[in-house]
């Protein structure tokens, strides 16, 4: 295997040939999820008209304190444009417009409501609980920029901005396979020498989880023309992603059968643990990546390498691994040529993320995964990370 090349250098490699995809409008009730490529724009100033932040009374402050004869009632929704009589006090609800003429809201709690007529016993300052009108957005103004995947609260924002579909990137298509005789779908009987494939339905979770629309390809034979036909097929996706066949061994023929087919390989072999023998390749607009078939070391590439790839792809401004920082419970002891993933448990206490690494570290041990819910980073180095220790991770 030729030198590894870092996990910093490996993704920068990924990420320039990893271009956004064309765009397309979508409504807003299928946004979620979907990254923004042009900027979505308010289409009113928000609120529209100065209004009321509380249910209260509309009155002018310098006519406060004082008993004030009740002229008007405004609901939130009802159409009012006139004016605040002199020496009168308006009935208002949350939401509801601000009659011209009055500067301030004095809420409910503080007034006594009695024939017709409203004594308010303090005096009102001037602008108090009114929402001015574009106190929020300015019509035309920026609401989500392009760049942002957006979210719950990105769907309210341009809801609330009356953006009924804005401009987003198109979803990746990624195709995923397996390759080894070896493997036999769950559900079925195991012969001697068989194990269950695991590695698209995990990749293709991770994909999926970052916008991806997956199609997974029937397992793969150790033979040419098998190689040969699954890889052309995928090669018609945006992204293709194999697991296995992407060693030394005399049955790993996925690099080689790739190469035939016009893909050209830009790296392979990476300084990380598990997952090592990665193979990354484009063949004109679509990346390829050959992932391990080691269960772990695949669901290691699928989150550190492809899931950065596909961000990419639907124009997300940041699209790199989104690391956050807790303590370590336990001494990790450093790898000196490669960076080391540690599958880890985590608690909160009062101070920080707590995270514990499971038993059973082995790339092969995709079962004892399911019990961690954080990927520890342990960088490269010599000596330990001792216990208590800052260290970053990445959500699984």
């Amino acid at each position: 295997m030729p030198d590894l090349l870092s996990l910093e250098e490996a993704l920068a490699r990924i990420l320039e040939r990893s271009q956004p995809l064309s765009s397309e409008i979508v409504s807003l009730e299928n946004a979620v999820g979907r990254v923004v490529a042009e900027p979505g724009r308010a289409r009113a100033d928000l609120p529209p008209f100065p209004s009321s932040a509380m249910d209260g009374f509309a009155v002018r402050g310098a006519e406060t304190p004082g008993t004030l004869p009740i002229s008007l009632r405004i609901a939130a929704g009802t159409p009012f444009a006139g004016s605040l009589s002199p020496g009168t006090a308006s009935a208002i609800a949350t939401g509801g417009a601000v009659p011209e003429g009055a500067d301030t809201i004095v809420p409910v709690e503080q007034v006594v409501e009695e024939n017709g007529s409203v004594r308010i016993a303090q005096p009102a300052r001037a602008d108090a609980h009114i929402r001015p009108r574009g106190g929020d957005v300015r019509e035309g103004a920026v609401v989500v920029p392009a760049g942002v995947r957006i979210g719950p609260a990105q769907i309210g924002a341009l809801a609330a901005a009356g953006v009924a579909d804005i401009r987003c990137f198109r979803k990746p298509r990624v195709s995923v396979l397996a390759t080894g005789d070896e493997l036999r779908t769950p559900g079925e009987t195991l012969e001697p020498g068989q194990i269950f494939e695991s590695n698209r339905p995990t990749i293709a979770a991770v994909l999926e989880a970052s916008g991806a629309e997956v199609q997974l390809l029937p397992v793969v034979r150790d033979e040419e023309a098998a190689h040969r036909d699954a890889l052309a097929r995928g090669l018609a996706a945006d992204v293709l992603v194999s697991s296995g066949g992407v060693s030394m061994g005399p049955h790993d023929l996925v690099r080689r059968v790739a190469a035939e087919l016009g893909v050209e390989e830009i790296f392979w072999g990476v300084a990380v643990k598990p997952g090592k023998p990665l193979s990354f390749g484009v063949r004109n607009k679509t990346l390829v990546f050959g992932l391990p078939g080691n269960p772990v070391s695949a669901l290691v590439g699928a989150l550190v390498f492809v899931r950065p790839a596909l961000l990419a792809l639907q124009g997300l401004a940041d699209p790199r691994p989104r690391f956050q920082v807790g303590r370590v419970e336990t001494p990790l002891r450093r790898n000196e040529h490669r960076d080391e993933f540690i599958r880890a448990r985590r608690t909160v206490d009062d101070r920080s993320v707590l995270l514990e690494p499971v038993t059973g570290q082995e790339s092969h041990m995709i079962v004892r995964a399911a019990s961690a819910d954080a990927l520890v980073h342990v960088p490269r180095g010599v000596g330990e990370i001792a216990a208590g220790d800052a260290v970053r991770y990445l959500d699984l």
